[in-house]
């Protein structure tokens, strides 16, 4: 680097080493004020979805660049992470192993400072935090190709916790091997909603003597790709990382607008964030007009719905319970008065959670 160059770097670089220290006192005086809180709070819950929420977007509102608002989310999202650790660290329970697209989705949300822990079923990880092992349980809720995954969905139905937020991630597969190219292998791993949502590349690019075997993760995945010489995974970037794995193709899934929504489980009320979801779990038994008995109080009051499902109840034959998630939160006037009509009915309804609409 010549001389001239050196000269006119000098005083950018100057420049940047005293905004870094700037940045890192004013970082430990938020971290001093975030543990003043936390003291102040006691015993009480020391993360507030609400908050975050509404803090996020402010700091997406007041972003002038060049640093791209998603960016600038991601960096705060650290930062409260860090200064919520100096209050307690949290631990999250997700659906493991290590470098599931889950536990992705819950270091997305809590940031890295958080403990999070893997966990072999929905079910064990809904545990965890019903017993108090875990504070937060984070647990996959439905793809944008595959659709709801009704595991998560029938546990809804009577675990105690409640949705307190929500994730929503990009999912990016890879195909992976413990080497490179195709020769010899006989086998590719992935978890049977992810080898369907790659069922035509799959298709078009590997032999048809290759068989798809369908496992309980795509990070179980990669760890039977990394044994096995002969196997290859479909799985994300992380679990490559993880296991060691080299990509032999990128980006594999057929839908490239192709996502997963995720919830997060705990035993918190969330108070109105400004712009909120809420989800909720009717109950009716199976007679015409009962489901459009459910849809009309909420067309009537104007509530927008985004989400209509219906499950088979484990209660009763030919039974079902349904799954409807409306914009708002519970505690909105609007919400409160459809909620009491059908209180009146007496049709079962039970609020699975309000929380802040995932800050992308």
């Amino acid at each position: 680097m010549s001389a001239e160059l050196e000269k006119q770097l000098l005083p950018h670089r100057n420049a940047i080493d005293e905004i870094d220290a700037s940045v890192l006192k004013l970082l430990n005086e938020r971290a001093v004020h975030a543990r003043a809180i936390g003291e102040l709070k006691g015993t009480g819950a020391v993360y507030r979805p609400e908050r975050e929420a509404q803090v996020l977007r402010r700091i997406k509102e007041l972003n002038r660049g060049p640093l791209s608002d998603e960016g600038v989310a991601r960096l705060f999202r650290e930062v409260m992470s860090e200064c919520l650790a100096v209050e307690r660290p949290l631990t999250i329970a997700y659906l493991g192993p290590a470098g599931t697209f889950t536990q992705q989705a819950a270091v997305k949300h809590f940031g890295h400072a958080a403990d999070t822990v893997g966990c072999n079923t929905v079910d064990e990880c809904m545990r965890q935090a019903e017993s108090d092992q875990a504070d937060y349980a984070v647990v996959p809720l439905e793809n944008s190709t595959e659709g709801s995954v009704g595991r998560t969905l029938d546990l809804l139905v009577s675990s105690p916790l409640r949705a307190c937020g929500e994730v929503v991630l990009r999912i990016h597969h890879q195909l992976l091997r413990n080497r490179g190219g195709l020769d010899g292998v006989q086998t590719v791993y992935g978890h049977a909603q992810a080898l369907a949502q790659c069922h035509d590349w799959l298709g078009k690019n590997l032999p048809d003597s290759i068989v798809r075997v369908p496992v309980s993760s795509n990070a179980e995945a990669a760890r039977l790709a990394a044994a096995d010489g002969s196997a290859l995974a479909v799985a994300g970037i992380t679990a490559a990382e993880i296991y060691g794995l080299t990509v032999l193709a990128r980006n594999i899934e057929d839908e490239p607008n192709n996502t997963t929504r995720f919830l997060v489980l705990g035993k918190q009320d969330t108070a109105p964030s400004g712009r909120d979801k809420t989800s909720l779990l009717f109950s009716t038994p199976n007679r015409a007009g009962a489901a459009a008995e459910l849809l009309t109080p909420f067309s009537e009051a104007g509530i927008s719905m985004t989400k209509f499902e219906s499950r088979p109840s484990k209660t009763g034959l030919w039974e079902y319970v349904f799954f409807i998630d409306i914009e708002g939160h519970k505690d909105d006037e609007t919400v409160r008065r459809v909620l009491a009509r059908f209180a009146e009915r007496n049709v079962f309804v039970k609020i699975i959670g309000s929380y802040p609409v995932a800050v992308l």
